[in-house]
């Protein structure tokens, strides 16, 4: 039986697994004694040997030996073999435990898959749960010493009544040179069917969950018949007891006393019994007892798994669910807690102390916080601090121009007015001998010329980034005109004008000759910029006749700038909507 000692071990106290190391049964006294007698005895007899019966020229010649093999045993790795072996064993031994086949869910499925009260449902239902335990039998009956030795025969399985006698002729006269252990399963399959197709089993989905559970449990039959013949590579096995056996056989003369008289360094005492080199041997001989232990789990050790013990478990569950329990329901009642909204379970007196913990409400539920801190904040002030700090933080402006990087219709728009006047003032700077504009001048007008328009466009699109991404654009190009081709001039939508009016500006306003703005013109191509051939032409003036007057074209020294006011009065937003038909309406 599989020593079991968990609740021994169910409260950590003070020197809890002191009482766990006088147990004999499973320990590592009763697997190691004797190889670990066999040690000090070898060793004894060493050190008599050098002791009594050695002349002075063989003590000498035997020290220098055993100072050798002192310093050169480190060189085997025992940690490292060890460690790497037993992690794979033990890992080894716990997917063969899960891997053992129980019908738990198989049967499950066919006390509540497979109808009928009758005779025959329940014939259907205790042979089909018998051929699921008949296959794990035959599986178990391979893999394991102890079952064998239980059932060594097909006879002893017949009279356990796993199979009928009918059932075993049909089983042998199967020839396969291989493991018949799937044989069961396929009549269960062909049974299934034929429950199917009488109706036993009401529909296709109940049919394909039973064929599926039935698959897992053959599933993991055939993982232990894979596990049973792949075994951890017998070179690895064979690499760390070679390992052990050597460093101690070394430790057998490399870790003797030696005389004290003769000045040997870390030889200053002669204590006769190696006490710590008799503890290495204990770990790591033990070490390697737990890998033999745990390698093959279904032998009959005192920690192998019980699989007879399976066996009979998992047949006399089996039956009874399918059989017994089929149809076997308790009458329904109401519950003590029927009317109780707060269902609370008793306690005893040993577990009476449970109540006086709080229930946990979370790790903030006991967190506090200033009550200058826990008043809400106007909307408007939170805005405002958002703003501001959007501004001096250098993350988040970058996250901005990221944002506004992407094109849209309003940021082409600004962008080239603000482009294409900002151009054509320098060429009239250029071109002008009026000593009053400097460059300085020049900056600072762009700069407003810039703000401005920034302050008319949407957050995060008129950013000078922006601008430089979309600028950047190119490739695409189609006929269009060139800079010196765009008249730029006032119109006059009344004939009389107050003196306040026509001191007013007219907004810019592009002529249709300049067809900026073209529908079949492509984005990048839009901001292609045209080198000006003939500037000349570009600061020549355009009249226009206005009720049989000429009047004289707005210099480009004058070009208005497009300013919108945060809050327009009533008349200006009049004007402003008159004006907007100056502007275009679209941009493709």
């Amino acid at each position: 039986m599989t020593v079991t000692y968990t609740a021994r071990v169910a409260n950590a106290r003070f020197c809890g697994f002191s009482k766990l190391l006088l147990a004999w049964k499973g320990s590592i006294y009763k697997v190691l004694y004797k190889e670990f007698l066999a040690f000090f005895a070898m060793y004894t007899a060493i050190s008599i040997t050098y002791r009594f019966f050695l002349v002075d020229g063989q003590k000498r010649y035997f020290e220098k030996l055993s100072i050798y093999c002192d310093n050169y045993a480190s060189l085997i790795p025992m940690s490292f073999v060890l460690g790497f072996y037993v992690t794979l064993v033990v890992n080894r031994w716990w997917s063969q435990y899960t891997s053992i086949p129980l019908p738990d869910r198989v049967m499950c499925v066919l006390s509540g898959g497979v109808q009928g009260s009758d005779e025959r449902g329940r014939l259907l239902r205790r042979t089909l749960m018998r051929y699921s335990s008949l296959s794990a039998l035959l599986i178990l009956r391979s893999v394991s010493t102890a079952v064998f030795k239980r059932f060594p025969t097909i006879d002893h399985v017949v009279e356990a009544g796993f199979m009928t006698r009918e059932e075993r002729k049909k089983f042998e006269s199967l020839h396969s040179p291989y493991n018949k252990y799937w044989i069961p399963c396929v009549w269960f399959t062909n049974l299934a069917a034929a429950a199917r197709c009488e109706g036993r089993i009401k529909d296709d989905n109940t049919y394909k969950l039973l064929l599926e559970e039935l698959n897992n449990f053959r599933g993991k039959c055939s993982m232990l018949f894979h596990y049973d013949m792949i075994s951890v590579p017998l070179v690895y096995t064979q690499v760390v007891t070679l390992a052990v056996y050597s460093f101690f056989l070394v430790c057998l003369i490399g870790r003797q006393f030696l005389d004290p008289g003769q000045g040997y360094p870390g030889h200053d005492l002669d204590l006769y019994v190696p006490i710590f080199t008799l503890l290495q041997f204990f770990f790591y001989a033990g070490w390697l007892k737990v890998a033999e232990q745990l390698i093959n789990p279904f032998g009959e050790d005192d920690d192998d798994f019980e699989t007879n013990w399976l066996i009979d478990r998992n047949f006399q569950v089996s039956m009874m669910a399918v059989d017994e329990m089929y149809g076997d329901l308790p009458m329904m009642e109401r519950d003590r807690y029927w009317n109780d909204s707060n269902p609370r379970p008793p306690y005893t007196a040993a577990t009476l102390f449970v109540l006086r913990k709080p229930s946990f409400q979370g790790s903030t539920f006991d967190m506090t916080i200033p009550k200058e801190e826990m008043h809400f904040q106007p909307l408007e002030d939170i805005a405002e601090n958002l703003e501001e700090s959007g501004t001096r933080n250098h993350n988040l402006a970058l996250f901005n121009r990221l944002l506004g990087s992407a094109p849209s219709p309003t940021s082409f728009m600004g962008g080239a007015l603000r482009r294409t006047s900002a151009q054509l003032r320098r060429l009239t700077r250029s071109a002008s001998t009026d000593p009053s504009f400097s460059e300085e001048e020049d900056e600072d007008e762009e700069e407003e010329s810039a703000g401005r328009s920034a302050g008319s466009l949407p957050s995060g699109l008129a950013l000078d980034t922006t601008q430089s991404t979309v600028c950047s654009c190119g490739g695409l190009s189609s006929p269009r005109p060139a800079l010196s081709q765009l008249h730029f001039y006032r119109e006059e939508s009344q004939v009389d004008k107050t003196p306040a009016e026509s001191g007013r500006k007219s907004p810019l306003h592009l002529g249709p000759k300049s067809n900026l703005y073209s529908s079949n013109r492509s984005v990048p191509d839009f901001f292609s910029f045209q080198s000006i051939s003939d500037p000349e032409k570009v600061l020549t003036p355009k009249t226009q006749a206005v009720n049989n007057k000429a009047e004289s074209g707005l210099s480009l020294l004058t070009v208005p700038s497009l300013k919108v006011s945060a809050f327009p009065e009533n008349s200006e937003r009049e004007e402003m909507q008159l004006d907007s038909k100056w502007l275009p309406s679209q941009v493709l």
